[in-house]
């Protein structure tokens, strides 16, 4: 449902005297406007880790201390600032919108920080500390020499590019993956799935939207339908905003409970992500925000908990 309006290659120099080779490494229902921001819950003993379902994350490649850094342009005081609303265009694609791999580290902005299309690009827009209150974290999917990118809030299948300083990272050891084809949520910690449920999905014309998200904070419940569970709001947005009824547009894709089960397993939502009334209170218990999450049509083989 959706609520009221309310993220080289190596070179290698041999130096003249024989002192070594230097090396340096460099190193995401559709929800209202106001998020609230709870204390970050202690994470609940998790009973013994089903076997892993997903590839671990890849090895990120070490720069040259050679290779050069593109430079900033300067951001002009005058560009818009990522909130809430659709993001500003102009941001290139999620390169692998569909990688089931986990985004491990987040990213915290400590201060307003300018996002580029690319290292070395335009400037587009300034990514702040807080969204609707709420401390933004955005998960890390690539890394270049001075140049980090991020899936950018309020888009889909969208990244920015941010230069060195101005931010401080963040461990993400959970992840959600949402199937579409079997109805299925699975919750994986450190790429072992924990625990899985069976989800309503998006209606024909406003299907789940496809691709790699991030929890981007938590709401109350407005209505009593949702079971009185408080809501996870997405990064993710409806793909077609036109197909959503007048009064939800401009919202985001939310993940909640329902005051009944009954609809499990159907598509029948506005985009969001039901499950449970006691899987969403585990997941709220559990997740921070920056927390990632995927949609896909279907995983290679189920996760172990299925």
């Amino acid at each position: 449902m959706l609520f009221d309006r309310l993220f080289s290659r190596w070179t290698f120099g041999w130096l003249l005297a024989a002192v070594g080779v230097p090396v340096l490494l460099a190193a995401a229902l559709l929800v209202g406007r106001t998020l609230t921001a709870g204390p970050a819950p202690a994470p609940a003993p998790v009973a013994a880790a089903p076997t892993a379902a997903l590839p671990p994350a890849p090895d990120e490649p070490s720069p040259s201390p050679e290779e050069s850094v593109p430079a900033a342009a300067p951001a002009p005081d005058d560009l818009p600032v990522v909130t809430y609303d659709p993001a500003p265009g102009g941001f290139p694609a999620d390169p692998d919108p569909a990688d089931t791999r986990p985004l491990a580290e987040g990213l915290t902005p400590t201060r307003t920080v300018a996002a580029y299309d690319a290292p070395g690009g335009r400037p587009l827009a300034f990514l702040a500390p807080t969204i609707s209150g709420v401390e933004l974290t955005v998960p890390i999917v690539e890394r270049r020499v001075g140049w980090t990118a991020v899936l950018l809030p309020s888009a889909n299948r969208r990244i920015a590019w941010l230069p060195e300083g101005g931010w401080s990272t963040v461990a993400l050891p959970d992840q959600i993956v949402v199937e579409r084809r079997p109805h299925r949520l699975t919750w994986f910690r450190d790429g072992r799935a924990v625990r899985s449920w069976e989800v309503s999905l998006g209606m024909p014309g406003q299907s789940t939207p496809l691709g790699r998200t991030f929890v981007l904070g938590r709401t109350p419940p407005p209505q009593d339908v949702y079971g009185g569970v408080d809501i996870l709001a997405l990064g993710a947005i409806p793909d077609d905003p036109g197909a959503v009824p007048t009064g939800l547009r401009g919202a985001h894709i939310g993940l909640h409970s329902w005051y009944t089960d009954d609809t499990l397993g159907k598509n029948v939502t506005n985009g969001c992500i039901r499950l449970t009334r006691s899987g969403q209170r585990q997941l709220l218990a559990e997740l921070r925000p920056g927390t990632a999450a995927v949609v896909v049509d279907q995983l290679p083989a189920p996760p172990a908990t299925a």
